[in-house]
């Protein structure tokens, strides 16, 4: 026994010591949003003019932000807005980060000119701004610790749909085949539940056909039911491109995520949904949230057509147009809504 402890201690003292040293660096980060009200009226006013923000100061240096909305040189001949964050005061050989960005949803430079992209015709540009200080290095008692890699569930579930192992039943839809796990759907969806393992279950235990979804929008919600994320469009998903694309899918992903009871699916595609309503959609977008009873997706197209005095632009959208034909009495509720904000306001 003995011979043994003093074995250990000599093997323990004779380990190399480990010193463990960290680097910081210093930073503070700060944003701040410029809004620009009824921005169309500057257009015109110059190549080289602008309009700037109030100064505001982050880590002890001053910064404002400055539009040009015909562009800050005659190269472009004014096709351009022209956005700046500018330096006015402070420590010299500051190091920054910062980024510029657009609050408007869905706008591009390409559209600024158009009020009806705009909110309201107000322009609101963010600036994210970070000054980077000093960098030291001291030295920290080493720990012996475990280092856990990310969560990785959704992942491997992923996969696991991927690649088709130990799937146990497949979908028809519209000709295209689908293979899942009987278990995993029904923990995710009563709907599915009751249909594979509910009285009525489908007796065809390999092979069952859906009839009433699209091929893509089926994949997608498959999808969310293995990972709880919603996938990308992808260049053939339901026409158009970029963000009406992303509008399509997600209302055809109500519809479904209603259809099967996969009621955090249709909550997470009704927040996004708000993001991204605007004159073009706002029609179609209330009709869905109309018929599948989603409560704070209505709520927000309303206050949209209300907030924006626009009407008269919205009605003339084909999505307005269907809105009124299939659901006639909505017209109400939108003059309540529009009376109700002009009361408020006054």
């Amino acid at each position: 026994m003995s011979g043994n402890s003093t074995s250990a201690d000599s093997h323990a003292k004779g380990r190399p010591k480990t010193t463990v040293s960290k680097c910081v660096t210093e930073s503070v980060t700060a944003t701040h949003n410029f809004e620009v009200a009824d921005f169309s009226l500057l257009c015109g006013m110059g190549v080289g003019k602008f309009v700037g923000s109030t100064t505001f100061s982050v880590a002890g240096c001053d910064w404002n932000i400055r539009i040009y909305p015909d562009g800050s040189n005659t190269e472009n001949n004014g096709a351009y807005v022209s956005v700046f964050l500018y330096f006015r005061k402070g420590f010299t050989g500051v190091r920054v980060k910062f980024s510029l960005s657009l609050l408007n949803k869905d706008a591009s430079m390409s559209t600024l000119r158009n009020p009806m992209f705009l909110n309201h015709d107000n322009l609101t540009v963010r600036c994210d701004l970070t000054v980077i200080g000093e960098s030291r290095s001291d030295e920290v008692e080493a720990v012996n610790t475990v280092v856990l890699p990310p969560a990785n569930l959704s992942q491997d579930l992923a996969r696991m749909l991927k690649d088709g192992e130990g799937t146990d039943v497949t979908f028809d839809v519209d000709g295209n085949l689908f293979s899942a796990h009987r278990c995993l759907l029904a923990a995710r969806s009563p709907v599915f539940k009751a249909l594979l393992f509910g009285p009525m279950k489908a007796n065809a235990a390999q092979h069952i056909k859906i009839d009433d979804i699209e091929p893509a929008i089926f994949e997608a919600l498959l999808h969310f039911i293995y990972t709880d994320s919603i996938p990308p469009p992808s260049d053939d998903d339901c026409g158009g491109t970029g963000a009406q694309q992303d509008n399509v899918m997600l209302q055809h992903l109500v519809a479904a995520a209603d259809q099967y009871g996969v009621d955090r699916l249709r909550l997470t595609c009704e927040a996004r949904l708000c993001r991204g309503i605007d004159v073009l959609t706002v029609g179609t977008t209330l009709a869905l949230a109309e018929r599948h009873h989603c409560i704070q997706l209505k709520d927000a197209c309303l206050e949209f057509i209300a907030s924006h005095d626009m009407l008269g632009a919205i009605m003339e959208t084909d999505g307005f147009k269907h809105l009124l034909a299939s659901c006639p009495f909505i017209m109400k509720e939108i003059l309540d809504k529009i009376a109700d904000a002009r009361a408020g306001a006054r």
